[in-house]
């Protein structure tokens, strides 16, 4: 069972969507969403290497604790209204019998409360990065690099989803990284209805085949079927263009198998994925 999902908050107006989609996926597990608010320090908004009046330091130190104090609670009061709309119980006294939600704050970057706090959940779930207005990447970079868990890449929808995991499709290339994404998410994988497996059946191996995959998930009384997908180099986009296709809520998949740094300049398959998927996408380094 999926019994914890982190989601880190900043008051940049993706959180809403976010938690929507993790909340379609709570009802589904019945888990715990922990929203952490990321509170950057005053201290560390000071800029650096400046000489600046003792007396200054402490006006700028005193007004940023106050903008601090009312972010927080425009975004606890955001969260609640939220909550309450998408039937999240807030109450704690849920907690492992239905989807519930509760609201912390942390002070410090986000890139370090997600590696910290990341590490003792289930799944996080973030906002899919935007290019454009370049926010979301370091995010994304934190959850996958150093939490060592799965990261739910949440699409902008004008509509979110009501459920998610019922029709699971997993990208297999006989990797170690899919080999860990499979590991990472087999509580996806018991409670969906249909599981399609998306092969082009040229890159795994003897022993790694899609076929040996439908065997070894038998074995853990999971049952999946194959879809073949054709051999491309932009098999990023074959592989939403297939889910989207056989009608899959969420796509399973291992990411940068190369560095980041390489599929960024380069291009790459996660990369493809990250910048133009429009459904939810599992992602496990």
């Amino acid at each position: 069972m999926i019994h914890k999902i982190l989601i880190p908050v900043r008051g940049d107006g993706k959180g809403d969507n976010v938690l929507a989609h993790a909340a379609a996926l709570a009802h589904r597990h019945k888990s715990h969403i922990e929203i952490v608010h990321c509170r950057a320090r005053p201290e560390d908004l000071m800029p650096y290497g400046v000489a600046i009046p003792d007396f200054l330091r402490k006006q700028i130190l005193k007004h940023s604790y106050q903008v601090a104090d009312l972010e927080e609670v425009g975004l606890r009061d955001e969260v609640t209204v939220l909550a309450n709309k998408l039937k999240l119980d807030l109450t704690g006294k849920k907690v492992g019998k239905a989807a519930t939600a509760s609201f912390i704050e942390e002070a410090g970057r986000q890139v370090d409360v997600i590696k910290r706090r990341g590490r003792l959940c289930d799944i996080i779930a973030v906002a899919k990065p935007d290019r454009d207005r370049n926010l979301g990447h370091n995010t994304l970079k934190s959850a996958l690099f150093h939490s060592g868990r799965p990261v739910l890449m949440c699409p902008p929808t004008s509509t979110p989803p009501s459920v998610l995991g019922v029709s699971v499709a997993i990208a297999w290339n006989g990797s170690a990284e899919a080999a860990r994404a499979l590991a990472q998410c087999k509580s996806i994988l018991r409670a969906a209805d249909t599981i399609s497996i998306l092969s082009n059946g040229s890159d795994a191996g003897p022993g790694t085949s899609a076929e040996d995959l439908v065997a070894y998930l038998a074995l853990h009384g999971i049952k999946a079927g194959i879809e073949k997908i054709k051999s491309t180099k932009k098999i990023g986009a074959e592989l939403l263009r297939a889910s989207s296709e056989i009608g899959a809520d969420i796509l399973i998949m291992g990411a940068y198998g190369d560095s980041h740094e390489r599929e960024t300049v380069f291009g790459g398959n996660t990369q493809t994925i990250v910048d133009t998927a429009e459904m939810p996408v599992l992602l496990n380094h």
